[in-house]
């Protein structure tokens, strides 16, 4: 695989599940800093068991390793290329980001702490800047997959963020609701999120500070506001320890789930993340 870092950048396109036609999700890496997660499930994108294990998780793996491969050391400290990842829904429609998970994947025996659960804190401590993309609603497990990631671009258009649990009977699950209490600013919209089941639009979606900015233009025009926003922020990658970083910011998600927490170094981390493979 070439490194972000090559001369010449040749872009990529990988399908993913592998042989999938049509593919579930799309990884590109159009320019040597940028990978670009597009989820296809469907007309409403939905998280199915086999897109958290066969497209998202898959392409983190495939993106930490070829950002890992940029590390260069210097004289006295080891450094990465800038990075940034944006994950976003079908971008060939502008009504749905993800309408959350299918109710036969939360029946499944084990789906929350053996899939859902390892994929989304996954992405909540990606050791590159991630930014969610919403081209569109963003409900329950969608709008927890958004909430995972640093920075939120949202469509100023016909869309909403809602966690609509209520409306169904549905109980939250810890590693949701360890996220939300996190990830929203303050006890009222925590409130109205989590136990009123609110729609927000995007407009009161940004006055709550539930997502960082809005974009015209639908699909097309979220994406382009979101590579801007990769642009400012993938040198936050290059000293290797934003992974570490977001592991002591979110140790209420990690404590919920029971994980040996650890705050490796960056060659720590490294090491970590290639002895996995």
């Amino acid at each position: 695989m070439a490194s972000a870092s090559a001369t010449h950048h040749r872009p990529v396109r990988v399908c993913f599940p592998a042989g999938s036609n049509p593919p579930l999700g799309i990884l590109s890496h159009p320019s040597p800093t940028l990978w670009v997660i597009e989820l296809r499930n469907g007309p409403d994108n939905r998280l199915a068991e086999q897109v958290l294990l066969d497209v998202i998780a898959p392409a983190l793996d495939r993106i930490e390793l070829d950002w890992r491969n940029t590390r260069r050391k210097g004289s006295d400290s080891e450094e990465w290329a800038p990075a940034a990842l944006i994950l976003t829904g079908d971008l060939r429609q502008n009504k749905f980001f993800s309408n959350g998970l299918l109710v036969e994947s939360i029946a499944m025996r084990g789906f929350f702490p053996q899939i859902f659960d390892p994929v989304i804190t996954r992405l909540l401590t990606f050791p590159i800047p991630t930014i969610a993309a919403i081209n569109g609603h963003a409900f329950a497990g969608g709008l927890v997959l958004a909430l995972a990631c640093d920075y939120r671009i949202m469509t100023s258009g016909r869309a909403w963020c809602s966690m609509n649990e209520i409306t169904f009977g549905v109980s939250l699950p810890p590693v949701v609701s360890a996220i939300l209490q996190t990830k929203l600013p303050s006890p009222d919209v925590l409130r109205a999120c989590a136990l009123e089941g609110k729609r927000f639009t995007p407009q009161e979606a940004l006055a709550c500070e539930m997502v960082d900015q809005l974009a015209e233009g639908g699909s097309a025009g979220v994406l382009h506001k979101a590579i801007e926003y990769a642009e400012r922020v993938e040198n936050l990658a290059a000293k290797g320890v934003l992974g570490t970083l977001k592991k002591s910011k979110y140790l209420s998600v990690l404590n919920i789930l029971g994980d040996d927490i650890n705050l490796p170094t960056p060659h720590e981390a490294d090491t970590m993340f290639r002895t996995k493979l």
